[in-house]
Parts: C-alpha cells; sequence; structure tokens
C-alpha cells in the first residue's frame, strides 16, 4: 500500500504465465499491434508510434529524452519534487542544456511561471513530471500544450504515476510524449513502460535515426550525430514495431503479456470508471488519516488521486511504525525522499489495491500501530471516516 510499486492485479500475474514465443511469429507481432492499439486508448491518442519500451518506467523516460535531445538542446524541467530532478539528470547525461525552475515540494507551477519560464529559455523540450510521487501532488498539464506550441516547444510529459488513476489525455491536452509505468495505476509489475509520441515529436526522433551496422539494408539512415543510446534509441524501436519489424532486441515476451493484460483490464473497466474509483478510494484514505490525527501534506487542490502524503506526528518513529505494519500486518506503506525523508508517510490507493478492503484494513492497522507507538487517535475513528466516505459516494 505504498506509492508504488503495488499488489498486482492476479489476472495480469495469470497471463504472463503463458509460455514463451518468438519474437517474429506472426502471433507475436500481431499481439505487438494489439498492444500498440489497446495502448492508444489508454493514452487517449490518435499516435502511431504508441508502444512499449522494455524496462522500468526510467527506460521510458530515458528513452523519450535522450531520443529528443541532442548534445546541446535547451530544455527547461519545472521542479517540485524528487522525480523533477531525476528528468533533470537524464537530460543532462543526454548533453542538453538543461534549465529549471524549483518550487516548494507540495506545492505545483502556475501556469503564468512556467510560460515566463518558456518564454526566457525557449527550448526545444518542457519536460513534465504529472503525478510526483515523492510529494503526492500533480502538476495540472490542461494549457501547457498550448503554452509550448506557442514556444516552439515539445512537451513530454512523465505519466508513470497518473496513467489509468487520474485523467490523463494525451492528445486533447497537446502532449507531444508521454511515459508511463505499468507498476501504479495500472496494476501490473514493473519492467514495461508504455510510451506515445506525436507527429511532430516523432518527426524529431527520425531525423536523429541511425541505422547500426550489421542490419543495416541499402539507403537506410546513419546519422552523423545518432542518438546517444543503442538500446534505448526510440528511431530504432520504432523500427522494430514498424511493419518492418527491423531487429533490434529480444522481445521481452512475458512483460508483453502483463502490458496487455493490463490495458484490457483497464479498457473493460472504462477509464472514466477507473478514474472514479481511484478518487473514491483515494478520498476515503485521507478521510481516515484525517480522523487519526495525521495531517495531510501539500497543496490539497493538486493532490494525486492515488497517494496520499500524511506527516509523521511529533514523537512517533516514522520507520518503527512502518516496521509494524509490514510485520504484523504484512502491510508496506511507503516514507519518502531528500528534505521529505522521515517527515511523512506515503500511502498508496492504486491500482488493483484501489479498494474498499484495502483502504479499510491499511487504516485499521495504521491506527493499531500508531497507538503501539504512543499516538492517541479514537478508537476506529480511521475505519468509520473511511465508511462516511463510502457512503457519501454510494
Amino acid at each position: 500500500m505504498g506509492p508504488g510499486p503495488i499488489t498486482a492485479d492476479p489476472r495480469v500475474l495469470r497471463a504472463m504465465s503463458a509460455q514463451l514465443v518468438g519474437q517474429y511469429d506472426p502471433w507475436m507481432t500481431g499481439t505487438m499491434n494489439e498492444v500498440m492499439g489497446l495502448y492508444r486508448e489508454v493514452f487517449i491518442t490518435e499516435n502511431q508510434q504508441t508502444m512499449l519500451v522494455d524496462g522500468t518506467s526510467r527506460a521510458g523516460i530515458e528513452a523519450a529524452l535522450v531520443s529528443l535531445l541532442a548534445p546541446g538542446d535547451r530544455v527547461l524541467v519545472p521542479i517540485f519534487g524528487r522525480f523533477g530532478h531525476l528528468l533533470a539528470e537524464i537530460c543532462r547525461r543526454a548533453g542538453a542544456e538543461v534549465h529549471t525552475i524549483e518550487t516548494e515540494w507540495g506545492q505545483v507551477f502556475t501556469e503564468e511561471a512556467i510560460e515566463a519560464a518558456l518564454s526566457d529559455v525557449q527550448p526545444k523540450v518542457l519536460a513534465v513530471v504529472h503525478g510526483d510521487t515523492s510529494t503526492t501532488v500533480a502538476q495540472p498539464l490542461e494549457g501547457l500544450g498550448e503554452l509550448c506550441e506557442r514556444h516552439g516547444a515539445l512537451l513530454y510529459v512523465d505519466a508513470t504515476a497518473t496513467l489509468g488513476g487520474n485523467e490523463f489525455r494525451t492528445d486533447e491536452w497537446g502532449i507531444d510524449v508521454a511515459t508511463a509505468g505499468l507498476q501504479k495505476c495500472l496494476g501490473g509489475p514493473s519492467g514495461s513502460a508504455p510510451v506515445t509520441f506525436s507527429p511532430r515529436a516523432a518527426e524529431v526522433v527520425e531525423a536523429r535515426t541511425s541505422v547500426e551496422e550489421g542490419i543495416r539494408a541499402p539507403g537506410d539512415p546513419v546519422a552523423a550525430e545518432p542518438i546517444r543510446s543503442n538500446y534505448l534509441d526510440m528511431g530504432q524501436i520504432f523500427d522494430y514495431w514498424s511493419e518492418r519489424r527491423l531487429n533490434h532486441h529480444t522481445e521481452a515476451t512475458t512483460m508483453l503479456y502483463g502490458a496487455r493484460e493490463c490495458a484490457r483490464i483497464l479498457l473493460a473497466e472504462g477509464l472514466a470508471e477507473s478514474w472514479a474509483r481511484h478518487e473514491l478510494h483515494g478520498r476515503a484514505m485521507c478521510a481516515g488519516t484525517a480522523a487519526l490525527g495525521l495531517a495531510t501534506f501539500g497543496a490539497r487542490a493538486y493532490k494525486m488521486t492515488n497517494v496520499v502524503g500524511v506527516e509523521i506526528p511529533d514523537g512517533v518513529n516514522g520507520d518503527a511504525v512502518r516496521g509494524a505494519m509490514l510485520e504484523d500486518f504484512g502491510i508496506e506503506i511507503g516514507t519518502s525522499f531528500g528534505p521529505l525523508h522521515g517527515r511523512i508517510w506515503r500511502i498508496g490507493t492504486m491500482g488493483y489495491n484501489a479498494r474498499t478492503d484495502a483502504v479499510l484494513t491499511t487504516l485499521a492497522a495504521l491506527e493499531a500501530a500508531l497507538r503501539r507507538a504512543g499516538h492517541r487517535a479514537p478508537a476506529g475513528a480511521g475505519v468509520d471516516a473511511a465508511y462516511e466516505t463510502y457512503g457519501a459516494g454510494v
């Protein structure tokens, strides 16, 4: 019940137990095409270049940024938590000229602040984290696509922690590139990164594509300044997922099965229904923790629906409470990073764990662990507050 990874949906684990199939078997390539179509629905996009990067969500992030940014390109990164720093780090390693703006952890940026920075920097890419689980707040995205179009920038969004559980509309919001992972709201294990590239972004990548020697055919592109990764070269990955099926790497077959099942489960439920489910259970967890006397961290107006941050009470050893919950109840919750380490707990209600029983059991266990740590709250207050939320939501 932490900020991810979460308990995987048993249906996804069953799908991943299927036997391997060769990557050029017609059934396998047909499945790859099916996955592309499923994730176009998940991202709400018409982008042809919608697929999986074989690796954790960070592999998707790095594949996007290293493929978009050539050495010396300017990128603007608004930082409001740990994962904004990660985007800046990856961009620096790609040789980009990195510009950042920062705000207090737990807050987000106004559209005016981002536009002022865009006007000043004039970057090739604006790289934004949607929901930063280190702080549990989400940066509003509506309007950023229009700003980027006005200033000639591409909009990249890290949707690792939000896709499937928070409203996300790729095409409508003018997002050029988005990347995600399975281990949060999509209810799967880490190890596969869904990505989508707009035609405008794909054109930038394809202009940098260089087909590697050994599989290169006459007329294939050879770039003077190729993308600075072989495995994470989105130009070659585009070719791998295209009808050409240009050899790049051995497909992570089991993860493909898992990613497909994650998308099928989500779309069978319905995107709007999943967003509402995450919002309801997140709200119940917020109400329950507040009733236990725990202050909610961060700007409430910008809370992610699927994870809540709560301040650790004075005099309570946060790691000891987390340890007691794990050892005595088999429930894991998270701490945080950097300036928030030891200050807050992060409790997730996402994917398969966005369920009434999971919320109620976690609140009951947290109350017991808090009481043993010397923190007093009315008996059953957390569970009762969650019940009231569910009653109001019916």
